[in-house]
């Protein structure tokens, strides 16, 4: 098939190695026009993927409408924050009525609207059973390099999941179907400003104990999040709730457990985001994720503490203090 991936950053540029090697012809769009002729000329992304080669059935470019023009299936894979901007240039250059694929995980600040829901507003009613969501845990270096993963694809329909997952099945790169958006879309969200927050924990020193009750806990805001949504609670203990919980909070190559580290260990946000080059979506996220939770009605404390180390300089330890003191209640609870 013809693939067009919308955005060069690691996790597009993997997805794009993964479609390729599959067969599949793939023009990968990347907004930085030298980075786009540098993985041309090197048949490699250096700055965002470096150390992977990239098969010839790749075509990098920043023309938006070479990548879009002839796509059979359109993969969006920009940060969320600039997901309406940058997929309106190119629904300009859509022709007939491709999937539209979203693997980017945030929540939309203002509109406080899912990925999928931004790609609705953007294609239009026609599109309504042709968006879907690929989520699950995945760092971008590990599917690159052919290690086993497993996502889940959610779509308005099993049978727009179910061609999604065929498109996107590789024997290392095993794809679940369901119809669960609400619950994929918000697990991958919420889950980086939970992964901050088991950053901060080890930052702080405070052991594998502190860490596990945070994992924990953050299952039980997710949870309260997504069944209040409309989602369901099932899909919170798969592949893109507590899997990707578990890989964001623990795994080396997370950036969001990597921005609570360094703050844990002393460092301002400023001083941890002036050193990264790829974006950390639990940071913008920790204000959406806790804004659509009081719109709701959902009590998300440790969404909410991040948010206020994060955006109003609370300092790390009080943090942690203060969801320690909280009021005693029962384990569960809505």
């Amino acid at each position: 098939m013809k693939i067009g991936v919308i955005g060069g950053g690691s996790f597009g540029t993997s997805l794009a190695k993964l479609l390729a090697d599959s067969g599949h012809d793939v023009t990968l769009w990347i907004h930085n026009p030298e980075v786009a002729q540098s993985v041309t000329e090197r048949r490699e992304n250096s700055v965002y993927l470096p150390g992977v080669p990239l098969p010839q059935n790749i075509v990098a470019t920043s023309a938006m409408e070479q990548a879009v023009r002839d796509a059979e299936v359109l993969l969006a894979v920009s940060p969320s924050h600039v997901m309406r901007e940058v997929m309106q240039q190119a629904r300009g250059f859509v022709r007939g009525r491709p999937y539209v694929v979203t693997a980017s995980k945030g929540v939309e600040e203002g509109s406080l609207k899912r990925m999928s829901e931004v790609l609705a507003d953007v294609f239009g009613s026609e599109f309504d059973d042709r968006i879907v969501a690929l989520s699950g845990p995945s760092f971008a270096k590990e599917v690159a390099a052919g290690k086993p993963t497993a996502v889940t694809a959610a779509g308005p329909t099993l049978e727009a999941a179910q061609a999604v997952q065929q498109i996107f099945q590789a024997p290392t790169f095993r794809v679940y179907a369901g119809t669960d958006v609400i619950g994929v879309e918000l697990g991958g969200s919420a889950k980086n400003v939970i992964a901050i927050a088991a950053g901060v924990s080890d930052g702080l020193g405070l052991g594998s104990s502190s860490r596990a009750a945070l994992i924990t806990r953050g299952v039980a805001e997710i949870v309260r999040l997504v069944e209040k949504m409309g989602g369901l609670a099932q899909t919170v203990s798969g592949l893109s709730g507590v899997g990707d919980l578990v890989l964001t909070c623990t795994g080396d190559l997370s950036r969001n457990r990597t921005v609570g580290l360094r703050m844990g260990r002393g460092e301002t946000l400023n001083e941890v985001l002036a050193g990264m080059k790829m974006v950390a979506e639990g940071v913008r996220n920790s204000i959406s994720v806790s804004a659509m939770a009081k719109r709701a009605g959902v009590e998300m404390p440790i969404a909410e503490q991040i948010r206020l180390m994060l955006h109003e300089d609370k300092p790390a330890l009080q943090v942690l203090g203060d969801l320690l003191r909280r009021q005693a209640k029962p384990e569960f609870y809505s």
